[in-house]
């Protein structure tokens, strides 16, 4: 039966430990292996136990709850998985950490997935913190917010049924966004649905960047996300002419319209129950099909309300050229 960590003052620990560590010198002169490797248990056994005690929230008696309390010290910074360990007190911290996020809906994301946002430039180097994407691998893990997302493990049903399914990755991860749009979910969600596939950061920014699938991202348009997190905002394609906007230049062009629409002035921030606009698109003053180039002059932001009346030819193109170069 696997020894459970047992929590008591640190500086007594840590006692116990130095005369254990002292004793051992006598070992390594006088002991066969097996005499010396079992001397070693006792002081494994406390070194355990001092990790484990270094915690001493309310609350935090087991490894999981000790885990979730170290990573909520630190949140949104890298954890390496060995600091897990330590103050877990046990050796098997990964399921714990996949406890905490697949039943209890918390925000933990890998060293893997953060890795392959950043490729896709879905998430930047800077929001983590670190200097060279070479130490994130699979045994670094980051909490990406303080709030506990409590449909997670409903939607993580959802993502085991999804999985087993004989389609494409970029179908399933469509798929999945479409059960939850208007409701944030994880890269670590999408990643899982793809099989782990490498592939899976790339087939969701294609849904963005070439199918017009308003899929938002911290650094695709709305900052207030956390991240990792994506938000299938409708559950609408944008028009084929409004598609293929690469998102350096979605960035500048919201980011020049104060992430409002240009017409009604609506945000995000400004979103209440029951209002029909409801998130924000980019729209070609001349149409793409039709030569208009993927720059700043020929881009404007608007809410899905007032876009619909643009290409209901209630509002001219000519209104919007002169509305973004008024300025």
């Amino acid at each position: 039966m696997v020894r459970r960590s047992k929590k008591n003052e640190p500086e007594t620990l840590r006692k116990q430990l130095a005369v254990l560590i002292a004793d051992f010198e006598s070992r390594l002169l006088e002991s066969s292996l097996r005499e010396q490797v079992l001397a070693l248990v006792p002081a494994t056994h406390v070194l355990r136990d001092l990790g484990s005690s270094l915690i001493n929230d309310e609350g935090c008696n087991s490894a999981r709850e000790r885990i979730l309390a170290y990573l909520m010290k630190y949140p949104r910074e890298i954890i390496h998985g060995d600091e897990l360990m330590i103050v877990a007190g046990i050796s098997e911290y990964a399921r714990r950490i996949r406890e905490l996020r697949v039943e209890f809906g918390w925000s933990v994301l890998s060293g893997n997935t953060l890795k392959e946002m950043i490729e896709q430039q879905e998430i930047s180097i800077e929001d983590l913190n670190v200097s060279d994407i070479s130490c994130l691998k699979t045994d670094i893990y980051a909490l990406m917010s303080s709030e506990q997302d409590r449909e997670a493990a409903l939607r993580w049903n959802e993502v085991n049924e999804l999985r087993r399914t004989k389609v494409s990755t970029k179908e399933k991860i469509l798929t999945y966004l479409r059960k939850n749009v208007g409701r944030p979910v994880t890269g670590e969600e999408l990643r899982y649905l793809a099989n782990d596939s490498k592939e899976w950061a790339r087939r969701t920014r294609e849904l963005r960047t070439e199918d017009g699938w308003p899929i938002a991202t911290k650094n695709s348009g709305r900052p207030e996300l956390n991240v990792g997190a994506y938000l299938l905002e409708e559950d609408r394609q944008a028009e084929v002419h409004d598609r293929k906007i690469p998102d350096p230049v979605r960035v500048k062009v919201l980011e020049r319209d104060r992430h409002a629409c240009r017409i009604c002035q609506w945000s995000h921030i400004r979103k209440i129950p029951g209002d029909p606009r409801t998130f924000l698109e980019l729209h070609h003053i001349e149409h793409h099909a039709d030569g208009g180039e993927n720059v700043l002059g020929n881009l404007i932001t608007l809410c899905n309300v007032c876009h619909d009346d643009v290409h209901r030819k209630k509002i001219s193109n000519n209104f919007l050229f002169e509305l973004i170069h008024s300025e």
